[in-house]
């Protein structure tokens, strides 16, 4: 029995368009013209049709669903083997993600459910840029001290976060006033300060060796959104997130000659 385009069309669920477009392409070309020259599809039509629809439905484009259909059956199993990899490969990223945008929500939530207010008294103007955690659990997340920083965070209290902000305000505030006064950021004061934050980051979070601290630095100098969870937009100057970078690795330098030396006595 033949079958006009707009009757086939129906049984696919697939637009009149879409057959002449097959049929141009060569894909799917109909078995027999009508007396007015109107495309009739028979039986093996619809059949191939079917088969298109499916590699479709599994990714694949035209011309490769041509060369799986018009090629040896080897070669299409070949190919389907190939995208039944492709495929895995694709829903393995996909729970990735799902984990990563669920580890972020967690961060963003801080583990603890708190009102708006609660959240204002306690952050201030401290944003939680839900990009830039997700893409630091891309970039980090297969590393034991982000996850235990992660955990830690999600696992914090009310009063704990209330302490931790506090702290890091006054920290805060001690970086303005060095940088204000013009200290150099491999000066004594400077570098201090760095180690008051490399502390701040073991106590609240996860041990934090010089090469893990100074990674951290690099971030808040090259991202907006990784210095802004330390020192909010409003309190921030040109310059400012260099300076804790610079202090940052001076203080790292001098902690490994530190370590150095009482190795070698």
């Amino acid at each position: 029995m033949d079958y006009s385009v707009g009757q086939v069309a129906a049984f696919a669920g697939v637009s009149v368009r879409t057959l002449h477009h097959y049929d141009k392409a060569g894909l799917l070309s109909p078995g027999g013209r009508s007396d007015s020259g109107y495309r009739l599809y028979g039986d093996a039509d619809l059949a191939r049709l079917q088969q298109i629809l499916f590699y479709r439905e599994l990714g694949f484009p035209l011309d490769e669903i041509a060369a799986v259909l018009d090629g040896p059956r080897r070669e299409a199993l070949e190919r389907l083997r190939a995208r039944q990899r492709a495929l895995h490969e694709e829903i393995a990223r996909l729970r990735h993600l799902a984990d990563v945008a669920e580890r972020a929500l967690a961060l963003q939530r801080t583990g603890v459910p708190m009102t708006a207010e609660e959240r204002s008294e306690v952050f201030g103007e401290i944003t939680f840029d839900l990009s830039y955690a997700t893409e630091a659990q891309l970039k980090w997340g297969h590393s034991a001290t982000h996850g235990e920083a992660m955990a830690r965070a999600s696992g914090h209290t009310k009063e704990d976060w209330r302490r931790l902000m506090a702290e890091a305000a006054d920290w805060r505030a001690d970086l303005l006033a060095a940088f204000g006064a013009g200290e150099p950021a491999d000066g004594e004061r400077a570098m201090d300060l760095a180690e008051a934050h490399r502390a701040h980051l073991a106590r609240w979070f996860t041990p934090c060796p010089p090469e893990v601290h100074r990674r951290v630095a690099d971030d808040f100098a090259a991202d907006p959104r990784a210095f802004a969870l330390v020192v909010p937009a409003s309190e921030q100057s040109p310059g400012l997130a260099a300076y804790l970078r610079d202090a940052v690795h001076a203080n790292a330098a001098r902690t490994d000659r530190a370590s150095t030396e009482k190795d070698e006595r």
